[in-house]
């Protein structure tokens, strides 16, 4: 019996070293606020070849609209109320966004950078 316990042991110490790195290799996750009808902040910074969850917060009483042709990307997202869009991997550039509701005001973009443009 004793044997048995150590082999469990020993497979779970196992799955935890393989995992462990799993949990710091989570998805980045940015918050983006819509306040007074614009985006805060209105531009992100994020690495290139990166998944990364948006999760957008609408402290507005009216819906607002993320929209971005360039990251194919739309999403209402009720007044007091929160969205999770995730976008990427992107190769490094600028990827425009707006607010469908709100296009004058509600407008920022995304910078995808690569290590190089990301350590200059």
């Amino acid at each position: 019996m004793p044997k048995l316990i150590e082999r469990k042991l020993i497979i779970l110490f196992l799955v935890a070293t393989v995992a462990l790195p799993m949990v710091h290799a989570a998805t980045p996750e940015i918050v983006l606020e819509i306040r007074n009808h614009l985006f805060e902040p209105d531009i992100i910074r994020i690495p290139a070849n990166t998944k990364v969850k948006l999760v957008i917060f609408n402290l507005d009483s009216t819906p607002e609209e993320f929209e971005s042709y360039e990251l194919n990307r739309e999403k209402v997202i009720m007044g007091g109320r929160k969205a999770v869009i995730f976008i990427g991997p992107l190769s490094a550039g600028e990827y425009p966004f707006f607010g469908e509701f709100n296009p004058q005001t509600a407008v920022g973009k995304v910078i995808v950078e690569d290590e190089n443009d990301a350590a200059e």
